[in-house]
């Protein structure tokens, strides 16, 4: 399989992935506000924060590291030995979910059971959905490896929209029923979305006329379930070991990095999850395809050098656009957006000073999740070990500067601090990059050099939306806000103009491989 081919397929991904995110937050913003017509806030917020929060984090910390190392290298490898090892998500996943429900139901403060009945049985069931969903890892690794782009866009499609049909129904229904219409409605979501991935591959598997059988590495569905290889080693132990590797980050970052990151998760994070996260996990099975782990630049194929030097300079341009477009913006319009979404009670308090720092940690943010995501896919499996011993020293220190920002800068703090690590991460995977292509005559870091004219537009911009804050929003009354916006819209229009005019090269890139439906992009 051609470099180009892969590049395709992580570009198909991550637009696929894009329409999902909006699919998903359309869904759940119209989903929402007609919940809170039949349930409580404090409900409402319980699912929202706490109960999916046990549920991503169980799931980060039972899969993530095995997504990273077996998507590593090609297809060409002893598929047995990776199923076997995907298999051990599971185990891990009941792991996660007892101990981190111990955690949720009895060190952390629980709800008041006469405002929100029924919490132990809803972390219960959360816990049980994110081990029901580990049951389809293992068909998930091999439909990515494969290119079977359409068949997570419709799995996952169809679950979130049975999903809201059930919460709705049961909300309408029976809203007595409290947290136990979302427990019921996340666990029949995990159900139907490892269905889905079953039914297909046994279909698929099923009919000898695919033509898909001639590149898979199985035969029968029950290839997929643990079994002993012919060389008598259950799992391939190369494999595992990145894995651990992996994990050891994994938990590192999710711990002691991004806890606090779900303070700030509604305005803030909903820019960044939406735009940023499709991007980097497509893009990252890109790189472990067409790169050899831990191998210099110059001793691969070159071809698949030049392609992946190219593609991560377009990234880290967007990355860069992206993220400078948000701050920019957002520092002029955290206040009206806040007024908008809350009222006076958000935007007369700290809520606007949170969400400009918050939009300067967005562009941190952004150029990370592509640096890293190339980074941790070209990294050997020492070079892995180091970079966590490097991030355990970062979070001690991380933590020290949370406490000490927050006592002198409130909760803004917090921010500050993530922003200051982010930026150390950041420093780091750009060593990694230069060091990586430094005896090639390749340079893709110059994917973070932008024209000095939209520099300059970017700065124009910048003090024009700022000038329109102070006189226009957000005490003046509706037309003067509608004038704040209009101010911001011509600004943003002029600032995407002088893009388009000046980053051909990124242009190019978008159109090629994001804009048109390619003939290649067959039904999985």
């Amino acid at each position: 399989m051609g470099s180009q081919e892969v590049l395709g397929h992580a570009a198909r991904l991550a637009s696929s992935g894009l329409l999902l995110q909006v699919l998903f937050r359309l869904i759940t913003f119209v989903l929402n506000a007609f919940i809170l017509r039949f349930l409580s806030k404090e409900i409402v917020g319980v699912v929202n924060v706490r109960l999916t929060l046990l549920y991503s984090t169980t799931l980060f910390l039972a899969r993530e590291a095995f997504r990273r190392a077996c998507l590593s290298g090609g297809t060409q490898r002893d598929w047995s030995q990776t199923l076997n090892l995907l298999w051990l998500t599971v185990p891990l996943g009941v792991f996660w979910s007892l101990f981190l429900g111990w955690i949720w139901l009895q060190l952390l403060e629980v709800p008041d059971p006469n405002v929100v009945p029924h919490y132990a049985t809803g972390v219960v069931l959360f816990g049980l959905s994110a081990v029901v969903e580990l049951l389809g890892e293992p068909f998930w690794v091999l439909a990515q490896a494969h290119m079977f782009v359409k068949l997570k866009v419709i799995a996952e499609s169809l679950s979130v929209i049975l999903k809201s049909v059930l919460t709705a129904f049961l909300v309408l229904w029976l809203p007595h029923w409290g947290l136990y219409i979302f427990s019921l409605a996340q666990l029949f979501y995990t159900t139907v979305l490892v269905l889905c991935y079953v039914i297909y591959f046994t279909k698929l598997l099923g009919s000898p006329e695919s033509t898909k059988l001639q590149t898979l590495p199985v035969s029968r569905i029950t290839d997929l379930l643990p079994n002993i290889t012919r060389n008598g080693a259950f799992i391939n132990w190369k494999e595992a070991k990145l894995t651990w590797s992996f994990f050891k980050q994994s938990f590192l970052k999710q711990i002691l990095t991004e806890g606090v990151y779900d303070i700030v998760n509604n305005l803030g994070s909903l820019v960044a999850r939406l735009i940023f996260q499709p991007i980097e996990e497509s893009f990252y099975i890109f790189f472990a395809k067409v790169l050899e782990r831990g191998k210099d630049a110059t001793l691969q194929k070159q071809e698949d050098v030049a392609v992946a030097a190219a593609v991560l300079e377009s990234l880290l341009k967007l990355a860069l656009l992206a993220g400078l477009t948000i701050t920019v913006f957002g520092f002029a319009y955290s206040q009206l957006a806040l007024d908008i979404y809350g009222g006076t009670m958000l935007s007369s308090g700290s809520g606007p000073v949170l969400l400009r720092s918050y939009c300067l940690y967005v562009l941190l943010l952004a150029i990370n999740g592509v640096t890293e995501c190339f980074t941790f896919a070209a990294m050997s499996k020492e070079e892995v070990d180091r970079y966590n011993f490097v991030m355990l020293a970062l979070s001690s220190s991380f933590l020290v500067l949370s406490y000490l920002l927050t006592r002198w800068c409130g909760s803004v703090g917090f921010i500050l601090a993530n922003c200051f690590n982010m930026g150390i991460r950041i420093t780091q995977s750009l060593c990694f990059i230069h060091r990586y292509y430094r005896r090639s005559p390749h340079r893709p870091l110059a994917g973070l050099h932008l024209s000095p004219v939209l520099l300059g537009t970017f700065a124009l911009s910048g003090g024009v939306t700022a000038v329109s804050e102070v006189f226009l929003c957000c005490e003046q009354g509706w037309p003067a806000r509608l004038a704040h916006i209009a101010v911001g819209a011509f600004c943003l229009g002029a600032t995407l103009g002088t893009a388009f005019l000046t980053e051909t090269k990124l242009i190019h890139f978008l159109r090629t491989q994001l804009g048109v439906p390619r003939r290649t992009d067959k039904m999985t």
